[in-house]
């Protein structure tokens, strides 16, 4: 039985992340550990399927942007350190404690209320994070740092594994505040008594591009499914990455348009001459925005554009011939000769690759490919 029924799919290359990941480990010194972050669903490929690589790759410690991620690695099989970059509610932790899931505190008050919530027998691992000028999450003050020390002394029911921070502009040419934000951290380094094992700072753009700032592990994300962490450091980037997300779709429908007919909602294209028009099955409600319009994919290897509005399931693009239906048109990824990235995309879109991924719909099935094959098809509506 076929694992979806319509005619549009991601494919993930877990074979390039597996890569991706080996070849940034291989750059690291001997000794320094590496988290893989898959929070949200893996920034769209797949939490459980690309933790599995990232584990077969050799990373440590996977990371995640909340509890309820972590919680569904553990259902579904992973045992590796998982570590909650977001934050978690105080009553939660007891929950967090069951799961063997690491925490992260960003206030002193935050552990007092924890404290009440754990189970006299449940332990709690926990990393510090120190807000170096992100602005978000994160513990500022000499003062609050040595309440903490002085909290966790007493507390058997906490260990202590690690310190960390997050650069906020690691990924641009203009290195001034990135500086800045590293000198403060060693700076607030200096606060704590004893340093705990970990001490992790560097994400994808920082340890592709400081060593200075990779400490006792490093956090990779967006370079571990090959895509760069800005367009602006691009040729900047010491190792080549291979972008693990393609999408594809099918013809399901071709037809003439004679001279002054109209595609779509708004009937905002009008054809000049006649012209083949043919509908694929994706749209805004797939992650597929309207503000594509005018997008090219690919078929045959050859660039054609979409056009009219794309419609909440489907769109239409213009054909320079009559093709058969079933013709396999990439919106994302390789086709013949021509290859469409995540970053053109984005371009189009004004926005970052990060944000093309993650938008794709859960109700887009992704198909893996590992060892060169169809490993398993996952589809969340079936």
């Amino acid at each position: 039985m076929e694992a979806y029924y319509r005619d549009t799919w991601a494919e993930i290359n877990l074979d390039y992340i597996y890569e991706n990941i080996r070849v940034m480990k291989d750059r690291l010194p001997k000794g320094v550990k590496m988290f893989a972050a898959v929070k949200a669903n893996g920034y769209g490929h797949g939490d459980w399927q690309v933790a599995e690589t990232a584990l077969e790759a050799g990373v440590d410690y996977l990371a995640v942007a909340f509890l309820d991620e972590a919680i569904a690695l553990r259902k579904k099989g992973i045992e590796a350190p998982i570590l909650v970059l977001g934050a978690i509610r105080p009553n939660d932790s007891s929950v967090a404690a069951y799961w063997g899931i690491t925490v992260t505190v960003f206030a002193a008050t935050w552990l007092i209320e924890a404290e009440k919530c754990l189970k006299e027998d449940q332990t709690l691992t926990i990393h510090i994070k120190f807000d170096s000028g992100m602005g978000r999450l994160g513990i500022k003050e000499r003062h609050e740092i040595a309440r903490i020390e002085e909290f966790l002394d007493g507390n058997p029911q906490f260990g202590l594994e690690g310190i960390y921070t997050h650069f906020a502009t690691s990924d641009e040419l203009d290195v001034t505040y990135y500086e800045k934000q590293f000198s403060t951290f060693q700076d607030m380094l200096s606060w704590v008594k004893v340093r705990p094992e970990i001490v992790h700072a560097s994400n994808s753009a920082s340890s592709l591009r400081f060593d200075k700032t990779n400490f006792s592990a490093i956090r990779v994300g967006i370079s571990m499914y090959g895509l760069t962490p800005s367009l602006e450091m691009e040729h900047l980037l010491p190792i080549p990455l291979k972008e693990a997300f393609s999408l594809k779709t099918k013809l399901v429908h071709v037809k003439k348009l004679n001279a002054g007919e109209s595609v779509s909602y708004g009937a905002t294209y009008t054809s000049k001459e006649d012209e083949w028009i043919g509908t694929l099955p994706i749209g805004y409600a797939d992650g597929w925005l309207r503000k594509l319009q005018g997008m090219e994919v690919l078929i045959e290897g050859e660039r054609v554009p979409l056009v009219g509005r794309i419609c909440m399931d489907q769109c239409m693009v213009k054909l320079p011939k009559r093709y058969k239906i079933g013709e396999t048109v990439t919106l994302i990824g390789q086709n013949g000769n021509q290859m469409i990235s995540v970053n053109e995309v984005a371009h189009k879109l004004e926005t970052i690759n990060y944000e093309v991924v993650c938008m794709i719909s859960s109700r887009v099935p992704r198909k893996y490919i590992r060892n060169k094959n169809v490993k398993c098809i996952h589809n969340s509506l079936l």
